[in-house]
């Protein structure tokens, strides 16, 4: 997309109606095209870890609890993201503080570029209150120094990189590399 193009797309961002709401069933075709979006993209960006083919299995569960979450610009489906309210593999000790976490954030192509992980945040953030969780959390894997300087800029801060000692039932990526945590403290 073109400096212009992505210029205009801003522009319409700011006046266009941008919606959260929980993803339905009718969803499911457009979140695994957005999933699969991201991991060509991974794949263009030759980061370490790029993301499996998730189990739809997986999708409709979050999808039945309200966890699976989808943001719309002027009724375009632009990002998808899950939420969990314990993520003890991933967090361990840390996983008794009241915390929500954030999982497989999925911009659509047209829309990179947008940040629209800060609108994600700021609504996390009201949502984590909403349910008296203190933290917002999220974690990706590998030494992604632009995805970390990212999530910092979004409000987060990078806890450093960890071993996952538990792996077992966790999608395949997470046996590749060490996790970033980040979070930020309500």
């Amino acid at each position: 997309m073109g400096g212009n193009s992505l210029f205009q797309l801003r522009y319409e961002l700011d006046a266009m109606h941008v919606s959260i709401e929980k993803s339905s069933p009718a969803d499911i075709a457009s979140i695994f095209e957005l999933y699969n979006a991201a991991a060509n993209f991974q794949r263009s960006k030759k980061t370490v870890v790029v993301w499996p083919e998730f189990e739809v299995a997986l999708v409709k569960h979050e999808i039945a609890e309200g966890r699976q979450f989808k943001l719309c610009i002027g009724g375009e489906l632009a990002c998808v993201w899950a939420v969990a309210f314990s993520d003890p593999q991933i967090w361990e000790e840390r996983d008794k503080d009241p915390s929500i976490y954030i999982h497989r954030i999925a911009t659509a192509p047209r829309f990179r570029g947008l940040r629209l992980v800060k609108q994600i945040v700021d609504w996390a953030k009201e949502y984590a209150k909403a349910n008296m969780k203190k933290f917002v959390r999220l974690d990706t894997l590998g030494e992604n120094t632009r995805l970390i300087n990212y999530y910092q800029e979004m409000g987060f801060s990078f806890l450093g990189m960890f071993t996952l000692n538990d792996t077992k039932g966790l999608p395949p990526h997470y046996h590749q590399a060490p996790a970033c945590l980040f979070e930020i403290k309500l």
